[in-house]
C-alpha cells in the first residue's frame, strides 16, 4: 500500500497559554508552532504538530527553523520519494542531521494520514494496547510557595497521577520539603532542566530524603558522563530528557548508568518511529519510561496520548487535559482528564477532529505544497 499524499499544508499558528508557564529557561505566555497537514487523493487528511518555541532555549530549533528545513529539505524528500509505511520516513529523513523537532511534525502527520487510510486509530498503528493512560501533571516555578501548594491542591483534587515541579538553584530543596510536608502521600518528581553542575552534588544528594520519584535532567542537555556520577551518588533515580535524542542516545546512557529512567518527547527524539524504538529498547533493558510534554495543542496532546499506550510506558506522563493550557484547544472533542486517566480515542488516526475555526482564528499564515 503507499501512501498518495498529494498535498502538504503548514499551518503556523499562535495560541496564548490560559496562564504563564515558567522553568529554569524563562516564562511562556504565548506558544507559536506548525500544524502540519497531509491529504491524499481521497480527501483524507494527516494531521502533526511542531514542538520547537520561538527561541532556542530547550534546544537549537526555534520555529523559523522548523519552518527553513521543513520547506527547503524535508518536503522536498517527501516529494521525491514514494511512500509505502511511516517507518520509511524517519530513515528518508537520516541524511538531514538532526533538526528532529522538525522531522518529528511532518512524521507525525504521516502516522495520522496512515492509521486513517488503514482505518484503526493511531495506537493501534503504533502497536498500543491500552485503553486508558493515566497521567500527571507539570508545574512551573511559581511566585511564592503557597502559589505552589495551591496548585498542586487543585491538581491533587482532581486525581492527577502524579506532581511534576520545575526547580533551579534557589528554589529546589526548601520548597520541595514544604510541599513533602503538605503532600505526604503524593507522588512527586523534581524537573532541573540542566540548571545543575556536578559541583551541586552534595546539594542534590538532599532530594534523597524527600522519596521523589524521579529528578529529571538536573546536569547539562547534553551531558550523559556526568550523570552516571550522580547516578551512582543518588538513590533518587535520574531521568534523562535532553540528553536522549536518539536510540543511541538513550543505549549509552544505559550502558554507563546515567539514569534509570527515560522521558520519550517524540518531537525530542525525531518522530513515533524513533520514540518506539528507544521504549523499545528500554523494555528490554528494564528501563521505565514515560511521555513528556511540551506545551503541545490538541494534535500534538493526541500523539503523545497514542504513544502512551505502548506497554513500557509504566510511570504518568506529562499529557494534561487541554484546558489546563487553553481556553479554546483546537480538536474536538478537547482532551479531557478524569481521576488522572484519559481514555484513548478509538476513532480512525489520532482519534479527535480538527476544530476548523478554532484552526482559522489562530492560524498566522499558511504554505501549501503540491505532492
Amino acid at each position: 500500500m503507499t501512501l498518495f499524499i498529494e498535498k502538504i499544508k503548514l499551518h503556523h499558528l499562535k495560541m496564548s497559554l490560559n496562564d504563564p508557564f515558567s522553568t529554569s529557561f524563562g516564562t511562556f505566555q504565548e506558544k507559536e508552532f506548525f500544524i502540519t497537514e497531509m491529504i491524499d487523493g481521497s480527501g483524507k487528511r494527516g494531521f502533526g504538530e511542531s514542538v520547537a518555541f520561538t527561541s532556542p532555549w530547550y534546544s537549537e530549533e526555534t520555529v523559523q527553523t522548523n519552518l527553513h528545513i521543513m520547506t527547503d529539505f524535508l518536503i522536498p524528500i517527501l516529494k521525491n520519494n514514494e511512500i509505502h509505511h511511516p517507518d520509511e520516513v524517519f530513515d528518508l529523513f537520516h541524511p538531514i542531521r538532526r533538526n528532529n523537532m522538525a522531522k518529528a511534525a511532518l512524521e507525525g502527520a504521516v502516522w495520522d494520514l496512515y492509521a486513517k487510510q488503514k482505518n484503526i486509530s493511531l495506537a493501534e498503528a503504533l502497536g498500543g494496547k491500552r485503553k486508558a493512560i493515566d497521567v500527571g501533571i507539570s508545574l512551573g516555578i511559581e511566585p511564592t510557595v503557597n502559589d505552589l501548594l495551591r496548585k498542586i491542591e487543585h491538581y491533587v483534587q482532581e486525581g492527577y497521577k502524579r506532581i511534576k515541579i520545575k526547580i533551579k538553584p534557589g528554589y529546589d530543596v526548601d520548597v520541595l520539603k514544604e510541599v513533602r510536608c503538605v503532600f505526604p502521600e503524593t507522588k512527586l518528581m523534581a524537573d532541573a532542566n540542566s540548571s545543575y553542575t556536578l559541583n551541586d552534588i552534595d546539594h542534590l544528594r538532599k532530594l534523597d530524603d524527600l522519596d521523589l520519584m524521579m529528578i529529571e535532567q538536573p546536569l547539562a542537555h547534553d551531558d550523559i558522563i556526568d550523570h552516571a556520577k550522580l547516578q551512582a551518588a543518588m538513590t533518587t533515580p535520574i531521568c534523562l530528557d535532553e540528553s536522549i535524542h536518539s536510540l543511541e542516545d538513550a543505549r549509552k546512557a544505559i550502558e554507563l548508568g546515567s539514569c534509570k529512567i527515560i522521558n520519550i518527547k517524540i518531537g525530542r527524539v525525531g518522530g513515533l518511529t524513533e520514540s518506539i524504538r528507544i521504549h523499545d529498547y528500554c523494555k528490554e533493558k528494564g528501563i521505565d519510561v514515560w511521555c513528556g510534554g511540551m506545551l503541545e495543542a490538541g494534535v500534538g496532546r493526541a500523539h503523545n496520548i497514542a504513544l502512551t499506550t505502548l506497554s513500557q510506558f509504566t510511570l504518568p506522563g506529562d499529557t494534561a487535559g487541554s484546558s489546563r493550557y487553553w481556553k479554546k484547544d483546537i480538536i474536538e472533542p478537547e482532551v479531557v482528564v478524569e481521576n488522572g486517566v484519559i481514555n484513548v480515542p478509538t476513532k480512525p488516526g489520532i482519534g479527535y477532529e480538527v476544530d476548523e475555526e478554532a484552526l482559522e482564528e489562530f492560524t498566522l499564515s499558511t504554505k501549501e505544497f503540491n505532492i
